[in-house]
């Protein structure tokens, strides 16, 4: 990997004003607060209005970006958008965020990696900025999963929820922040995650669901709880760290469970975990920038702190990225 010559300069985020709560949900489907709590730690999310879409989210969490930080994006070079509920299949959603920001020039592209999108689209952004080719590029990750959301099946419908979170990644003439990344797919496991597409059948399998998503929770959980514990101590071998030495580890929030059982595995206790799940659900793309805002808000995400960040989930997929937390702290 090349020297990193990027940093992260500014992080934005934007959930929507619509609270679904347990007990809400205990309205739609046979459940109640005490099981979706035992089960994934969750206790609300957020669901976007009617006529708002993932473009909307973006682009409402890059204003928050540019509030708190005071900074420009009239100049970025690149938008990337990761998510896997796109306004349409074509035009992409970046572009659409493009449009309603009016920054001229600028190219645009949707990264479609579920999860583990997010990272994925830091990794692009490091890349195209260390390379040269970029000086400032924007990083989104947003998700409309209410969308696409069986709300008769008590299974799914408890655990997604609806944001978006940015970061602004720009060229420095100093150290670059980023020390290490990784990325591994498990194709023949896209079965046990998936929503609608061209294809009715997947690895010889018909697909049901009616286009919402359809989540094998068990084989996802096994899957996670043993992939994710192993590809962190990779990460942290690829940046020269140790375990003691991450302040905070930012997984994808899929289910708070799951992140415990993940912690209980190792090598980064749950002490020193920033999670976003419990209020905001999984919401897939955006759920490791809106950790990293909440800990923000809370005063916990300090400049300078070491973070090792690993999405993970649909495709099976995942992505992890150890970098040096770039942006200044805010007294908000």
């Amino acid at each position: 990997m090349l020297p990193s010559k990027s940093k992260i300069t500014a992080l934005g985020a934007y959930v929507p004003e619509r609270i679904l709560s347990n007990a809400d949900l205990e309205k739609l489907v046979d459940t109640n607060d005490e099981w979706i709590v035992q089960r994934t730690g969750m206790k609300e999310r957020r669901i976007a209005a009617e006529g708002e879409f993932s473009s909307d989210l973006a682009v409402k969490a890059v204003g928050d970006l540019v509030r708190r930080y005071e900074v420009k994006v009239d100049d970025v070079e690149m938008i990337l958008v990761a998510t896997s509920t796109p306004d349409y299949t074509c035009p992409s959603t970046a572009s659409r965020v493009q449009a309603a920001l009016g920054i001229p020039h600028a190219g645009a592209m949707d990264v479609n990696a579920a999860c583990a999108g997010f990272v994925y689209s830091l990794q692009l952004a490091d890349g195209l900025v260390t390379s040269g080719m970029y000086r400032k590029v924007l990083v989104i990750g947003a998700e409309t999963l209410s969308k696409i959301t069986d709300y008769t099946d008590r299974s799914t419908c408890i655990l997604f929820g609806d944001g978006a979170g940015a970061v602004l990644v720009e060229r420095t003439e100093g150290e670059g922040d980023f020390a290490a990344a990784l990325s591994g797919t498990l194709g023949e496991g896209g079965i046990h995650v998936y929503g609608s597409g061209l294809s009715t059948e997947l690895m010889g399998v018909s697909l049901s669901g009616g286009g919402c998503l359809v989540q094998n929770g068990r084989e996802v959980y096994k899957w996670a709880v043993r992939t994710v514990p192993e590809q962190l101590r990779v990460l942290l071998g690829k940046a020269g760290w140790e375990a003691g030495d991450v302040d905070w580890f930012v997984p994808h929030s899929a289910n708070l469970r799951m992140i415990e059982a993940v912690c209980e595995r190792g090598p980064v206790p749950l002490e020193r975990t920033l999670t976003s799940v419990e209020f905001r659900g999984n919401t897939s793309a955006a759920s490791i920038p809106l950790a990293l805002q909440l800990a923000l808000d809370e005063g916990r995400l300090k400049q300078g702190q070491r973070l090792a960040l690993l999405g993970f989930g649909g495709g099976l997929t995942y992505a992890g990225s150890a970098l040096r937390w770039g942006a200044p702290d805010l007294s908000l």
